[in-house]
């Protein structure tokens, strides 16, 4: 990690591709490249269940606008006002949802337009942006499977397969997942577990 002055960590400003350092201990080095990397893991992750979200609510493009906006932001996009509007529109799309699996689904959409906007601050919340969609994802098909929470892993360890070592990496910057959040935030920690443990560059 670079340092200024002193051995102290410091945050990069991301604008564009350009980084620009401060000093501040309580804050993580990211950079766009970095937010890009993590925006392109949880749209893959939100559109596995985007087909749960359409068999209830077939009508309803908001989620799917949602992951479309965190791919183009993904893909060398601005990170401005479509994923925020897209992200509330999922939240509103989530909250119209029939059924809870479709709920879920909802949420995974909302997730990946929202982490684009993973804060650089050293605390445990800000891994949901980074697991939030792959969790709420697992969440999802296991309710479509009637609760049944061996699909939830086999969801969780597909997504495990889909982190690049950039995302862990990312990852590996925060503190760990914090306790809470029912059965979405249990399968938060559950791949935040299992991603740490993934050995370098894999």
């Amino acid at each position: 990690m670079r340092s200024v002055g002193r051995l102290t960590p410091v945050r990069v400003i991301a604008f564009g591709e350009d980084e620009f350092e401060t000093e501040d201990a309580s804050e993580i080095v990211l950079s766009m490249r970095d937010l890009r990397e993590v925006a392109a893991f949880a749209a893959a992750c939100a559109e596995t269940v985007l087909d749960v979200f359409e068999a209830d609510r077939p009508d309803d493009p908001r989620p799917r606008e949602a992951v479309g906006a965190a791919w183009e932001f993904a893909l060398s996009g601005e990170r401005g006002k479509a994923l925020r509007t897209t992200a509330l529109a999922a939240l509103k799309a989530a909250a119209d949802a029939g059924t809870v699996a479709t709920r879920e689904a909802a949420w995974a959409a909302m997730s990946a337009a929202g982490s684009a906007y993973l804060h650089p601050l050293a605390r445990s919340t800000q891994v949901k942006h980074i697991l939030g969609a792959g969790a709420y994802a697992a969440r999802a098909v296991e309710l479509v499977a009637g609760d049944d929470r061996a699909v939830g892993t086999e969801s969780l360890v597909r997504t495990v397969l889909r982190a690049t070592p950039a995302v862990v990496g990312v990852l590996k910057r925060f503190p760990a997942a914090p306790g809470g959040g029912g059965r979405g935030g249990e399968l938060i920690r559950i791949l935040d577990v299992e991603l740490r443990a993934l050995p370098p560059g894999t």
